[in-house]
């Protein structure tokens, strides 16, 4: 079952047939401990629409797939990103927390950023004016409810400034948080089974319609385990609306930076395709 938030309604797939559904309160939406019968029951008066017209009504745009919900993240979860994490880091004295943190118990987990900061699927995300090396981190996203649980997942673009985090590891927040600094979409993938951990993550970046970077990683590369995150983030902090939980990236750029104009994909089996522009704040 997957959902997209559209300007003037919602749309739902499942089981091969789209149903069209009046503009819906997301924070009310997100709040239901059991979305998927949730949706099952609510489509049920929805006007149903041929898959040209859901391919239609998609092209003319979706917003992200959210309400008030804040979105948090997890870093240095898969092998490859602590090892970038070090690299980055190893100047300022920083390289040893990342190689802790990968083999702790205690996850490395932080706020990621409000919905005024995310952008929707084909609009633009921002890369800092004081940064000089910025990527975008294809991730994972979970849709958790109030009591966390895993409703679903989402794709997720953490856009990291690498040079501000690597000049000193207590700037994270100001490499992480900003306008622009997120987006998730292009739907939520509601299910009651985990996903698959042989689905692949893909990250392509063009420049000048040109393929400029590419990469690929698989969730059986993921260390800690969604379930395992969604605990330790629900420890000591409670959701009313629920929450988005990003789960780190195993694809990580070296050697490349972000420019202006850039557009970013990042695919997701069983979910889809979300794609940004790149702009500068």
């Amino acid at each position: 079952m997957k959902i997209y938030k559209l300007p003037s309604g919602t749309l739902l797939n499942h089981e091969n047939q789209s149903f069209l559904g009046p503009v819906l309160d997301w924070d009310v939406l997100l709040a239901q401990e059991n979305l998927k019968d949730h949706l099952s029951s609510e489509s049920k008066s929805w006007k149903m629409v041929s898959s040209k017209e859901a391919d239609e009504l998609l092209a003319k745009g979706i917003l992200a797939p959210m309400g008030n919900q804040e979105i948090w993240a997890a870093g240095v979860t898969y092998y490859r990103s602590r090892t970038a994490r070090m690299e980055e880091s190893q100047d300022a004295g920083g390289a040893d927390f990342y190689d802790k943190v990968y083999n702790a118990d205690r996850p490395e987990l932080f706020f990621k950023a409000t919905a005024s900061r995310v952008s929707a699927p084909g609009a633009a995300v921002n890369i800092r004016k004081d940064s000089t090396w910025d990527v975008p981190e294809p991730e994972l996203t979970l849709v958790i409810s109030p009591s966390g649980k895993i409703q679903g997942y989402t794709c997720g673009n953490d856009m990291s400034s690498r040079s501000i985090e690597g000049e000193n590891p207590l700037y994270l927040p100001q490499a992480k948080v900003y306008a622009g600094c997120a987006a998730i979409g292009p739907c939520l993938f509601i299910t009651e089974k985990a996903i698959e951990e042989t689905a692949n993550i893909k990250l392509e970046i063009y420049r000048d319609d040109v393929l400029a970077f590419t990469g690929e990683t698989a969730l059986t590369q993921l260390k800690r385990k969604p379930q395992e995150l969604a605990a330790w983030l629900f420890r000591a902090n409670t959701f009313p609306i629920g929450c988005f939980m990003m789960t780190g990236t195993g694809i990580v750029p070296d050697d490349f930076t972000l420019a202006v104009g850039d557009k970013v994909r990042i695919s997701i089996d069983e979910i889809g395709m979300l794609e940004n522009g790149v702009g500068k704040i």
